[in-house]
């Protein structure tokens, strides 16, 4: 992907920019790989707001995206299409076995039209997009799309230009260091994509105005000490005044911006060897 550069015809085009979409092959997705969505706006079940600042937004329908590429183990497959995918940042990738059976997998970066992919339990070439259980990647090696749990779907580093990196074995753990800086433990088997996550530059994008937020369904966030203390514990005071409380809170009144939320007592905790280090601005 490049990002290119709107020429100033407005003030909100001034200074944004936009996916140029240069890598993308296929312009409609499979039908048959995706679903409805339906829209939520930050609800829950009840009715209530859970996730605040969502609603609205361009209609979507949902590409169903293999994140664990466990069905057909040591079968390879051709990559036929590079797609956008409006759910998420990275690009999807449209596979085509050899009986004609098709999917979508998170695209790595570097995949190109018809390459050669294959998922397996042993070991396979160090080409972008194969995936194996950590046990079989070399140290040094980035990695995407990893389970936290053996057999599950993979659940962390699939946003764009993410990675991971393969540090060390030994008794049967393998040990990653994220995208964070925290190192963490994984079991052996649990498996991962080569490569890094396809769209690197998608975090260099300028969106420039208001409007284009909105067409990705995130409304206005508004300050908490512009409300009235009814709305907000910071709300209130004459004026432009400060917070006026020992900490800052949330609208429900707890501890908020840089306190830790992790549950100390999480049993997972003993994987994490090394927590992330707080990144210099």
């Amino acid at each position: 992907m490049a990002v290119k550069q709107y020429k100033p015809t407005s003030p909100g085009r001034r200074l944004s920019s936009g996916d140029s979409f240069s890598d993308i092959t296929k312009n409609h997705p499979e039908k048959k790989l995706t679903a409805p969505i339906r829209k939520k706006a930050g609800r829950n079940n009840q009715g209530k707001i859970t996730v605040r600042h969502r609603g609205g937004g361009a209609k979507r329908r949902y590409r169903l995206v293999d994140f664990s590429m466990s069905e057909r183990l040591d079968e390879p497959a051709t990559v036929i299409a590079i797609e956008y995918d409006p759910n998420r940042s990275a690009r999807i990738v449209l596979l085509e076995y050899a009986d004609g059976h098709r999917k979508y997998i998170l695209g790595a970066n570097g995949m190109e039209v018809d390459q050669k992919i294959v998922s397996t339990h042993g070991t396979a070439d160090m080409t972008p997009g194969n995936r194996m259980p950590l046990s079989h990647i070399p140290v040094g090696t980035a990695v995407h799309n990893v389970e936290l749990v053996p057999g599950r779907r993979a659940t962390i580093v699939r946003s764009a230009g993410s990675s991971a990196v393969v540090m060390s074995a030994d008794a049967g753990m393998v040990q990653v260091k994220l995208a964070s800086g925290e190192i963490r433990k994984f079991n052996e088997t649990c498996r991962a994509s080569i490569g890094q996550v396809s769209n690197p530059d998608w975090g260099k994008i300028r969106w420039g105005k208001a409007g284009r937020m909105r067409y990705r369904g995130i409304r206005p966030t508004v300050r908490g000490k512009v409300m009235n203390p009814v709305d907000h514990p910071h709300g209130g005071g004459e004026g432009s005044s400060p917070i006026g409380l020992k900490h800052p809170k949330t609208p429900q009144g707890k501890p908020a911006l840089g306190v830790k939320t992790r549950n100390k007592k999480k049993a997972s905790s003993k994987y994490i060897v090394s927590s992330r280090k707080k990144r210099k601005r």
